[in-house]
């Protein structure tokens, strides 16, 4: 699949943080890109719109991406899935793993690792 053809969500409750991620997505080529603030947003978008990459934020209003991942991950096995944040704890981190996280990227994500990610997957 090329990199043209992904859908990425953006899950992030920081406006900021998703416009940056899709402004990046984007001057790579990458222009299939939803968002959403939170997780309960997010399992709605995954449900409509079933991204092929999803980058979560741990934490978050609602619903953390912890939660959400982990119903993702019920009713999608195959959802790839990565985790960012920068005040994710060990503990956290370690919860999104055994729950089936794909990757976790730590804030600010370094492009470069993200770029090399997304063409891994």
């Amino acid at each position: 699949m090329k990199i043209e053809e992904i859908r990425i969500m953006i899950c992030d409750d920081s406006m900021l943080s998703r416009k940056k991620l899709k402004d990046f997505l984007n001057s790579i080529g990458c222009n299939d890109v939803v968002e959403a603030q939170d997780g309960a947003i997010a399992i709605e978008n995954f449900e409509k719109f079933k991204p092929d990459l999803t980058l979560m934020d741990i934490v978050m209003p609602n619903l953390s991406g912890v939660s959400a991942l982990e119903y993702i991950k019920k009713r999608y096995p195959d959802a790839k899935v990565v985790m960012t944040s920068s005040v994710g704890t060990q503990e956290t981190l370690k919860d999104a793993i055994k729950l089936g996280a794909t990757d976790f990227l730590q804030k600010p994500i370094d492009y470069d690792v993200l770029k090399n990610l997304i063409e891994r997957l």
